[in-house]
């Protein structure tokens, strides 16, 4: 198990996303221990592509870091979603780059060159989901439908996701 301590400070944030739909939850932590259990499953079973994932997720990471696309701290500027957008196309970025695994490298390449092509039209369709209220049909046991598509407002990123762009 990989823990990313996660604190007390997760009901705020919901509180914080049901009232002005913006979640300024950061992810850098889970980001951290999935590149982890990514280079566990390499050595602990030989997984040359897990490997590869581990590498290009770390690079990712790094640009992330550079590039402060963490979540902001107010509505109007990048949140858990905004942050998310920017590490997946980074990530996919440095698998596009590799040349250690071909296949992950052809299948990455598309994406990242229709992650970069749209960044900005995603960016706003992320950012102008947010400073309305967001019903998730619950907070212990929110809904799911509803859940999603506050969680996924962007269409154009979604079809990207979704293989349909």
């Amino acid at each position: 198990m990989f823990e990313t301590g996660a604190g007390g400070s997760a009901p705020k944030h919901v509180q914080q996303f049901q009232k002005e739909g913006y979640l300024r939850w950061d992810s850098l932590g889970e980001f951290s221990a999935l590149g982890a259990s990514l280079e566990h499953i390499s050595v602990t079973f030989g997984n040359e592509k897990a490997a590869v994932l581990a590498e290009a997720l770390d690079q990712a990471i790094g640009k992330f870091l550079d590039n402060n696309r963490s979540p902001a701290r107010k509505v109007g500027e990048i949140d858990n979603r905004g942050s998310h957008f920017y590490l997946a196309m980074y990530w996919a970025e440095a698998l596009a780059a590799q040349s250690k695994d071909k296949e992950l490298q052809a299948r990455f390449s598309v994406i990242a060159g229709q992650l970069i092509e749209n960044e900005a039209r995603i960016n706003a369709e992320l950012i102008g989901a947010q400073g309305k209220p967001v019903d998730m049909g619950g907070y212990y046991q929110p809904d799911l439908e509803k859940t999603s598509r506050a969680m996924r407002p962007s269409p154009t990123l979604n079809a990207i996701i979704d293989g349909s762009l």
